[in-house]
């Protein structure tokens, strides 16, 4: 890559100018311009930041012969008999105006290879480096930089420009610079500043972020004919125009080839710019710079546009707009690439405010861009010694962990162990709070026995919901550092392996590679059961949803099998959290049909979708609700994440699907029998079960012999509550979201085989 050359006192003019804008109402009128090649002809733009009603302008003495829309911009083009010095007089909507109109300045660029850019906020620095790259890299000769800021800021951004570039021997074949302002703000209309995180494109967390002070002269572009103005005024003879931001570099070419030189080889007269945006893995210092920059997401789907053009090529009536030409589309097969550099547009000051940082993979084109500009950015390094995290380490072996979190479920723990102890479970984590019902004597007792580690959960003194609280906790846990495999998990969920024998060894053979499997949930309704017995929850509820259940979003959520490898640093509810960004390219994930999952998915998806749902090989049982006498003792209890929400009938509706019937746990009953015997035959476990079963007896006592629980017990053994457990996948969205109130009695009636679906208007407040 070629390296900044000597010192040579190149003279690089720094031209200044401002074009001057007329207000009527919200409406800004800009200067006339009068065409260089034709003096009859005069050009009129208006900026409309509020409406994208069409704009009228009509001069008496001029012919009105063109008017192009765009949203919220509109530009007329006006022709004399013969050139007309002096204002344009118009009406626009009813409003007289006279407009200054100046000759367009297009020999200044003429027969250039031009750059043009908005500096929203970047420094003169930055613009120095930026003149530089395209210089060294692409031969550009000239360059318009729009400056957003007041008259005042871009007067002093073009001293200070001036000042830094006139001995950087990096630009000794540049030609003129221009810094041009504006006397009205461009910005778009009740926005902020364009530097805030809100505006960032990957900034994480947006729903949580209070949104910035309205500022016209610092929020993102709001007039859109910005660049078209810039045509008419300057641009037009120039030999070709590449529009980026003060933030972007093109991608070098090899052997020295220019994105120029590609534009000229083309028949067409654009070429497309695609940018992948760049990211510091650390912001260092208070002023970043393009060498910082080091880092790509390597999850990115999303990528910004611009363009380069020959003006002389294109046809008569396009339209320069930000993202594209109207009139005059590239071929997608000719594009050239640049690096957008995110913290100098959005100098938040942390990298984690405008990305999250467990997307980042470290480029080498960035790197190799950095030398050029002399950086030493901060690396990706290996993240070790916190007790926190979990460790990267070596795993050749298949012992598999589960950790979970429990409160008042003494009567199902023991068929839960024993059933994945069968499938090739062999430690269990349990982590328990607040219980009344003998769960924690139970699980003490198995710990004793070395069955499970048993823990009081420690949400109290870390101020986190429980769940959160148990699984930060289990992260310092040697039975979850050493684990090869692990997963986390409730005691209402059940691994089902549906390839080979059944066991976990028969899963990982299927799929040998893999070192994350996704686990969606099959939602077991309580197949009208609704009284409780001491039986097995996989052999009683049989009536599950289909396989093909995109809504409600709750029945493809996922659990992740993982390899304890040292790919994430922490264990997260539904799936490991933290990606190390120097493992990405190790990851295996694969579906629960061996599929692999999507990039994409990777660092924060917790459900499956219709691309990445499957069940060929395994699938994780959800049973929810269980019998209805047991769902009050849930409901009683309360959840260990969602704590503040309540299992009214909306989640009984959403949960409780009896649509077709699936026996296939009935071939783990052997190994689930020989297994729970085995348990049982020791008298005190034995014991403390039969203790757990009574004291739930007792609380379904309890809570039915209260007019609120019985009522709602009353409501979910109705006849229609049974019916609408059939009818899913007739039902919309808005119908989860509303709760089962808003399905009409003759809907409900439907039997389940009738062709039909039902939806509602969106609904103001989810229901729980």
């Amino acid at each position: 890559m070629p390296q900044p050359g000597p010192p040579s006192s190149p003279i690089v003019p720094v031209l200044a100018r401002q074009i001057a804008a007329i207000r009527l109402g919200d409406d800004l009128l800009f200067e006339a311009v009068i065409d260089a090649d034709r003096p009859t002809r005069r050009e009129v733009f208006v900026y409309q930041p509020r409406q994208d009603r069409p704009a009228f302008a009509h001069s008496p003495t001029a012919g009105m012969i063109a008017c192009r829309h765009v949203p919220h911009a509109t530009v007329f083009v006006h022709e004399d008999e013969v050139p007309v010095p002096g204002p344009l007089g118009v009406r626009v909507n009813g409003q007289a105006a006279a407009l200054p109109s100046v000759p367009a300045e297009t020999a200044l660029f003429a027969g250039r290879r031009t750059l043009i850019a908005q500096c929203n906020g970047e420094t003169a620095a930055n613009a120095q480096d930026w003149l530089a790259w395209h210089a060294v890299h692409h031969r550009a000769d000239a360059a318009l930089i729009v400056h957003r800021g007041t008259p005042d800021a871009a007067a002093a951004f073009r001293t200070e420009l001036a000042a830094r570039i006139g001995g950087d021997g990096r630009l000794a074949a540049m030609g003129p610079v221009m810094v041009l302002g504006f006397d009205a703000p461009l910005g778009r209309a009740g926005a902020g500043p364009e530097a805030d995180p809100m505006y960032a494109p990957d900034a994480p967390g947006k729903d949580r972020m209070t949104a910035p002070e309205p500022d016209p002269w610092s929020a993102p572009l709001g007039f859109t004919l910005l660049y078209d103005l810039l045509r008419a005024r300057f641009l037009g003879r120039a030999a070709a125009v590449a529009r980026l931001e003060l933030a972007d570099l093109l991608h070098p070419g090899a052997e020295g080839r220019t994105v120029f030189d590609a534009l000229t080889a083309q028949d067409e007269a654009v070429i497309l710019l695609v940018g992948e945006r760049a990211y510091p893995w650390a912001q260092r210092r208070e002023e970043t710079d393009f060498g910082d920059h080091s880092c790509l997401r390597f999850d990115a789907s999303e990528y910004d546009r611009s363009w380069c053009l020959q003006p002389d090529r294109l046809p008569q009536g396009v339209i320069w707009m930000p993202y594209r030409i109207v009139g005059a589309k590239p071929r997608v097969v000719h594009r050239w690439g640049f690096w957008r550099c995110m913290a100098l547009r959005y100098g938040s000051g942390k990298v984690s405010r405008i990305v999250a940082r467990s997307a980042l993979q470290e480029d080498a084109g960035l790197l190799a861009m950095g030398r050029f500009f002399g950086a030493e950015p901060e690396r990706i390094s290996a993240d070790t010694g916190n007790a926190k995290h979990l460790p990267a380490r070596e795993v050749t072996g298949r012992r598999t962990a589960v950790v979970t979190t429990m409160k008042n479920e003494g009567p199902f723990i023991l068929e839960w162990i024993a059933y994945h102890r069968a499938i090739g479970v062999e430690d269990f984590l349990v982590y328990t709070n607040d219980c009344t019902d003998g769960t924690d004597g139970l699980l003490q007792l198995l710990m004793r026995k070395g069955i499970v580690e048993w823990r009081e959960n420690p949400y109290r003194e870390s101020g986190m919901k429980p769940q959160h609280a148990a699984l930060d906790a289990a992260n310092s846990e040697d039975v979850i550092r050493n684990a090869d495999w692990a997963i986390c998990m409730d005691v209402d969920e059940y691994i089902a392996v549906h390839t080979g024998d059944g066991t976990l060894n028969a899963l990982f053979d299927a799929v040998p590679d893999a070192n994350m499997i996704a686990l969606t949930w099959r939602l077991f309704g309580n197949a009208d059961i609704h009284a409780y017995r001491d039986g097995f929850i996989t052999q009683q509820f049989t009536q599950a949803a289909r396989e093909m259940s995109p809504l409600p979003h709750q029945a493809w959520g996922f659990k992740t099998l993982f390899k304890n490898v040292g790919l994430f640093k922490k264990l997260g509810v539904h799936r490991p959290k933290g990606l190390r960004p120097q493992a990405v390219r190790r990851i295996q994930w694969v579906n629960g049909s061996g599929r692999p999952m999507p990039e994409g998915e990777w660092r924060s998806a917790w459900r499956s979708n219709t691309d990445t749902y499957g069940y060929d090989l395994v699938s994780l049982n959800h049973y929810a609700v269980r019998s209805a006498d047991s769902f009050l003792v849930k409901r009683d209890r309360g959840r260990v994440n969602h704590v503040d929400r309540d299992q009214g009938m909306a989640y009984w509706f959403r949960m409780n699907h009896n649509v077709v019937e699936d026996r296939r746990m009935e071939r783990a009953l052997p190994r689930l029998r020989a297994e729970y015997d085995r348990l049982m035959a020791d008298p005190e476990i034995a014991a403390a079960h039969a203790a757990c079963v009574a004291a739930h007896r007792a609380k379904i006592a309890e809570l039915k012999a209260e007019p609120d629980p019985a009522a709602f017990h009353a409501a979910i053994t109705a006849p229609r509550a049974q019916r609408l457990a059939r009818l899913h996948g007739h039902f919309g969205l808005n119908v989860y979201l509303a709760g089962p109130e808003v399905i009409p009695e003759e809907i409900a009636l439907l039997p389940p085989e009738a062709p039909f679906h039902f939806n509602v208007d969106r609904v103001a407040e989810t229901q729980h």
